[in-house]
């Protein structure tokens, strides 16, 4: 269950060795839903969909264009898309505060004919889209956005091809979003990116997945993988008709895997997330890495990961998370139970998420007596003895879920709002109860 109101996290009783399911990739589902809306040949089924605030905001834009969606089997949507379908939507769709839906819907409006408008709530107004919005333009859509953040309309039809410049620094989800719709293109299309791109497995996901559906997304510029930091990069598509509608399981969610793996890592105990490996498409499985270089014991068998703390307890890390920056906020919940300081760098894009989350991270780990220091893209936290608090959320469903593991650890933490975890993964303080053994004590504070 999820309490209403403020409450004070139950701390664990005890060592935890136990498994924790995690749901459904957002990242995966999301995307998956835009290229089935695109997909030709019948029915698809995607498997292990997240069932959160963000995944049905998704779905009510994608109905409203003119998509079917239904349930199927228990964690299944069957969807029937393709182009022909899609249609501009009669009033303004409503994203609420789901960024990956504005920015992915947005660009599929590109290839609907006519105006789509889309609205959020007030968190989302304030959430740039100027980027994405620029990158439209090049291609010949008009776009009404005045204010550089929704709402905004897109006026679609066609996308002529050619080349685009964008800037990577600010998010990958600018570019993951015309990268979903570049294989509709009437012409080849490139899109290069100005400097150095953010959160780079994002963009790797998004280029696997949609080869999954028959599409081709060519890696173009640099050297190797054209991946390298500085190296202005780009990206060329192949032209094709429709994606192929297919069976496709999301895997389980890596960015809310950080927070059972640092609850065993800091915690002094064993958890395993079922369905999540090495293999895995999405980057922040690389969080487990960071739990190795701070002292935890990382096991995988091919299909399942095991997290155990060390003894002793963690030590504190020096860790660029720029790649990986949705799960700052979960290293920087436990770095007040390290030895040592933990420093963590070049993460200025996490200031235009769901909030300004270098800020906020730094507010509320004051807020409990830690002694953090901080620049426009770091913060090093310096462990002090943890002062009861409550820790204000900012409407950011990781802020809550990052410092409920802290809280479950000392039981030293109250969550303002408990129920923002709804965005991403509605289940969350009770998967935490079950794991901890304390679900009979969830209760407002």
């Amino acid at each position: 269950m999820t309490p209403s109101g403020p409450f004070l996290v139950p701390r664990l009783r005890g060592r935890v060795d136990t498994t924790w399911t995690v749901p459904g990739s957002k990242s995966l589902t999301n995307r998956a839903l835009v290229c089935t809306a695109l997909a030709d040949g019948g029915e698809s089924v995607i498997a292990n969909v997240l069932e959160s605030d963000d995944t049905q905001r998704m779905r009510e834009c994608l109905t409203a264009m003119g998509v079917m969606i239904r349930a199927g089997a228990p964690g299944e949507l069957i969807v029937r898309g393709g182009r022909d379908r899609l249609r501009a939507p009669a009033t303004p769709c409503f994203v609420g505060n789901s960024g990956t839906t504005v920015r992915f819907c947005a660009a599929l409006a590109a290839l609907i004919p006519g105006a789509t408008t889309f609205v959020g709530n007030e968190h989302m107004a304030k959430r740039p889209i100027a980027d994405l919005v620029d990158g439209l333009r090049q291609l010949g859509v008009a776009v009404d956005c005045p204010t550089g953040c929704p709402p905004l309309t897109v006026h679609g039809g066609r996308i002529p091809g050619g080349r685009i410049r964008m800037r990577g620094d600010r998010s990958s989800q600018y570019f993951t979003a015309l990268l979903l719709v570049s294989g509709f293109a009437e012409a080849a299309l490139e899109i290069s990116v100005e400097g150095e791109l953010v959160s780079l497995p994002y963009i790797e996901m998004t280029r696997r997945l949609i080869a999954d559906f028959g599409g081709r997304i060519d890696v173009v510029g640099g050297s190797g993988n054209g991946y390298e930091a500085g190296v202005s990069t780009g990206f060329r598509t192949t032209p094709i008709r429709a994606y192929q509608s297919r069976r496709y399981a999301a895997e389980p969610d890596a960015s809310s895997a950080s927070y059972p793996f640092a609850l065993a890592a800091a915690g002094g105990g064993r958890i395993t997330v079922p369905g999540l490996d090495a293999s895995s498409l999405q980057g922040d499985y690389a969080f487990v890495e960071l739990l190795r270089h701070m002292g935890a014991s990382v096991s995988s068998d091919g299909t399942d990961t095991t997290v155990a703390a060390p003894v002793g307890g963690l030590t504190g890390i020096d860790a660029d998370l720029h790649h990986i920056s949705d799960t700052v906020m979960t290293l920087a919940a436990i770095a007040p139970l390290c030895r040592g300081d933990t420093v963590i760098r070049n993460v200025a894009n996490i200031r235009i998420k769901e909030t300004d989350r270098l800020a906020a991270t730094v507010t509320e780990l004051r807020r409990l007596g830690q002694h953090v220091e901080h620049g426009d893209d770091w913060l090093r936290i310096s462990p002090r003895p943890i002062v009861p608090a409550t820790v204000e959320c900012y409407a950011d469903h990781r802020m809550a879920m990052s410092f409920g593991v802290l809280g479950a650890l000392t039981g030293a933490v109250t969550i303002a709002d408990p129920a923002c975890t709804s965005k991403t993964y509605p289940g969350f303080w009770s998967d935490l109860a079950a794991v901890s053994g304390a679900a009979s004590t969830i209760a407002p504070a």
